[in-house]
């Protein structure tokens, strides 16, 4: 029998190779699927990263960028809308010295790499762990970043910059070196809306980016590091270190002699700064409020005014906007010759030492006297003794201000709008943001409210002093500039000569609240109207643009029109993406009233305090307009109507502690040229029709012919049979000087009777007011019979006859009936 011999270590020792053989396999096994599958976490991660991170197909989208336009009517540019400047320059058109100082400085292995450095990435992640921070980002990194900062991110985190450099590979990936660097170039900001290495170049050096030499080219690209830390205007000693810096680093990477590099580091920046600001255009206010209202408009609608090139046009008319810029400068430059008179040092500020106290105080150089240790007495004196200051602080106080607008009030298309007396000086707009009491320009919403609760123009009221109750407790008395003259005033009259006594009446019958409701409806809608009875006098602040607004309203024939500075907005292509201004109007007030109240101010520009437009500016057809000034001439305002134009106008000083001086302080003297002015042109230039007329009113005309006398007056050939008050006579033909400009107290005032007593009304007493037609009907109220004698057939109501048929030329209807208006 054969014996077989047995391997050393035993039968239990045979297994072991085996089990080896088995153990690395499973090794190797877990291995493999460890690495794949790390390898297919990287690859997930990086298809995420890829899909996650933008589109760089658009790179160079900022070269497509384009800009919306601001365009007027006729297609003229106003404005361009961008948020900074840049002219994007091609790379053979960009000095060589700023390539060189580029690469230099910012990723000198940038012709080697394809986007990322990683030597330069791992000697960063060195440094910053050591404590001192620095950016491994290359070139294109830093595009990546710069042109899509919201997809990329800025935060220091691990994940924004795998997503720095999966956009930097797509971009290497796609573009050239060359066309990466022009990009570059072209898209990074220097500060003061300057955009681009050009637009740099303009800004700091004033020349074109081919031109900068090597000191002037170190300086921009050390700006790149921190823009604002290195800005050379506010930190020229830092942005200094920051330049040499860049030339070291030239030298260093043979862009530059070392010897050369030395020497440029001792000179200075020797810089040539000017800020390059957008043009302020043709009408700066217009383009202001329409650049507020776009904006507002695109944010809505998720559009881009900075890049897509969007069409806004507008509906100012050039010529008549440059009409009113002519206008408003002619005209207020007369005024101020008058204003500076009045506010001389010679005359101490106007004789109103108080109020230049006041003003002394408020100075710059008032606080910094007191904050030197001076008391209140010597820091005033030490600022009234500088000539310098106080002629700078009188000029800039006394500086008359003005706004004017003008509309279309069939379709409320703004025509021309000036905001101020110079943009570079004013940039309030006095249109839209400035608020002032309209004085007297607001009475027409008095009498509207009037004649649609039933009353007509040849209602009327005894022109008397009243003391009237308020609710609040205390007593109004409206006075006007010349006493009452104690005679019956139509309601015609009263708006006309503008009178103060019969418009209390007025609003003491109708109601605040109603004057109030109606005023917003027309067009008054964005600021407060106190419901008190001085309202009607227009002691609420307003806007230009509200009150032209409601005027248009009036001569559109009661019916309210958005006031509309956009027509249309179209994309870059001419496609028509929204159009305005086409909303059906809104009736707020009915026809029959528009035209009557339209007609009354016909008589105002005719007769009454508003006689110069015709006189001083000979404007000839169908206009109708209302004066107002308010307490001590402070502010001048005048509104004139055509049926295819409406224009108004403002003039006061910013600070309404001063006033303007009598005469020239009235809205006649003042805000009445300015309109008159630009209403000449336009008629004389043909841009509005002369031959335009207002629809009538329901029935005859309610005008009162007016004749001119031999000896260049105006006569008023009116005669009244007013029996307001026992033993009155006839009133006679009126003849009212051309000079005067009002406010008249009524065609008699030239034969003016002594004053009457004082006339004492109750509170409001209409229980319910009367709907249009019924002339106050339901009316209930004391018998005021007593002392207004026989003449008085309804205790209620003064009675006011027709004028008398025997006067030639009379367009009055002939009626034996009398017209009533409700007394309390």
């Amino acid at each position: 029998m054969t014996s077989h011999q047995v391997p050393s270590g035993g039968p239990s020792a045979a297994p072991a190779p085996r089990n080896k053989r088995i153990v690395r396999r499973i090794a190797l096994v877990a291995a493999s699927g460890l690495a794949l599958t790390c390898a297919a976490t990287l690859m997930a991660g990086y298809g995420w990263l890829m899909r996650s991170t933008p589109d760089v197909q658009d790179l160079r989208k900022a070269k497509l960028e384009k800009p919306s336009r601001i365009l007027a009517a006729d297609g003229s540019e106003l404005a361009l809308l961008r948020q900074s400047t840049r002219e994007w320059v091609e790379l053979p058109a960009v000095s060589a010295h700023v390539i060189d100082a580029l690469i230099a400085t910012e990723d000198h292995r940038f012709r080697d790499h394809k986007g990322i450095d990683v030597m330069r990435t791992l000697a960063a992640a060195v440094h910053t762990a050591s404590g001192d921070t620095q950016g491994g980002s290359t070139i294109t990194q830093q595009l990546a970043r710069n042109v899509y900062p919201m997809q990329v991110g800025r935060a220091q985190t691990l994940l924004r910059k795998a997503r720095e450099a999966a956009t930097a590979l797509k971009i290497e990936g796609q573009y050239s070196k060359d066309e990466i660097l022009e990009t570059y170039l072209n898209t990074v900001p220097f500060l003061y809306g300057a955009s681009g290495i050009e637009m740099g170049a303009r800004t700091y050096f004033g020349k074109s980016a081919r031109d900068l030499d090597v000191l002037q080219s170190a300086t921009l690209v050390g700006m790149l590091k921190g823009t604002r830390y290195y800005n050379p205007v506010l930190n020229p000693e830092r942005s200094r270190q920051r330049r040499n810096t860049v030339l070291a680093q030239m030298a260093r990477h043979g862009k530059l002699d070392p010897a050369v590099a030395d020497t440029l580091k001792q000179l200075p920046l020797q810089l040539e700064f000017k800020r390059h600001t957008e043009p302020v255009g043709p009408a700066p206010h217009f383009t202001q409020q329409t650049r507020k209202w776009i904006t507002e408009w695109a944010e809505r609608t998720g559009h881009n005014l900075n890049t897509e090139g969007l069409v806004i046009r507008t509906t100012l008319d050039m010529p008549l906007q440059a009409l009113a810029e002519q206008a408003v400068e002619r005209q207020t430059a007369k005024l101020q010759t008058l204003a500076n008179a009045g506010w001389s040092q010679r005359s101490g500020w106007g004789g109103r030492p108080d109020l230049l106290n006041a003003l002394v105080r408020e100075t710059s150089a008032y606080r910094a006297a007191r904050k030197a240790g001076l008391d209140e007495q010597q820091a005033s004196e030490k600022v009234l003794r500088n000539p310098g200051l106080m002629s700078a602080l009188r000029e800039e106080k006394t500086r008359l201000q003005a706004g004017f607008l003008a509309m279309n009030p069939a379709n409320g298309r703004v025509l021309a709008w000036v905001g101020s007396r110079g943009f570079s000086i004013d940039q309030f707009d006095h249109v839209q943001v400035a608020r002032r009491q309209p004085g007297s320009t607001f009475k027409p919403f008095a009498y509207a409210t009037a004649f649609e609760q039933g009353a007509t123009p040849s209602d009327g009221f005894i022109d008397q002093v009243l003391q009237i109750p308020l609710d609040s407790g205390g007593i109004w008395s409206p006075t006007d500039v010349t006493p009452p003259t104690g005679l019956g005033m139509s309601l015609r009259d009263g708006l006309v000569y503008s009178r103060n006594t019969i418009t209390a009446q007025v609003v003491h019958v109708t109601g605040a609240a109603p004057v109030a409701s109606l005023a917003r409806a027309m067009g008054v809608r964005q600021s407060k109207l106190d419901p008190v009875p001085s309202l009607a006098l227009g002691t609420s602040p307003v806007s230009l643009r509200e009150m032209v607004t409601a005027y248009s309203t009036l001569a559109n024939d009661g019916q309210y029109r958005e006031p509309v500075t956009v027509s249309r907005i179209e994309d870059r292509d001419g496609k028509v993406l929204e159009s305005f201004g086409t909303q059906p109007p809104e009736q707020v007030l009915s026809a029959n009233t528009a035209q009557t109240v339209v007609d009354v101010l016909r008589a105002a520009v005719n007769q009454g305090t508003a006689t110069s437009v015709r006189r001083q500016f000979g404007i000839r057809g169908d206009v109708a307009g209302k004066t107002g000034t308010t307490q001590d001439n402070t502010d001048g305002w005048f509104v004139l109507m055509h049926p295819q134009l409406v224009a108004g106008a403002w003039v006061g000083y910013n600070d309404n502690r001063l006033t303007m001086r009598e005469p020239w302080g009235q809205g006649a003297k003042s805000a009445l040229p300015l309109v008159g002015d630009f209403f000449r042109h336009a008629i004389d230039a043909r841009l509005i029709d002369a031959r335009a007329r207002f629809a009538a009113p329901e029935g005859a005309s309610l005008q009162r012919p007016v004749l001119p006398s031999s000896d260049g007056q105006i006569a008023s050939v009116w005669r009244s049979n007013l029996r307001m008050r026992p033993g009155l006579a006839p009133l006679q033909p009126a003849v009212v000087p051309m000079d005067e400009e009002g406010p008249f107290s009524s065609p008699a005032e030239p034969m003016q009777r002594a004053q009457a007593q004082a006339f004492e009304l109750p509170a409001p007493f209409l229980e319910q007011p009367g709907k249009p037609g019924e002339r106050g009907a339901k009316a209930k109220g004391p018998d005021f019979s007593a002392g207004l004698g026989p003449a008085i057939s309804n205790p209620q109501f003064i009675t006011v006859p027709w004028p008398d048929q025997s006067v030639p030329n009379s367009a009055y209807p002939r009626t034996d009936e009398a017209q009533s208006f409700p007394l309390p």
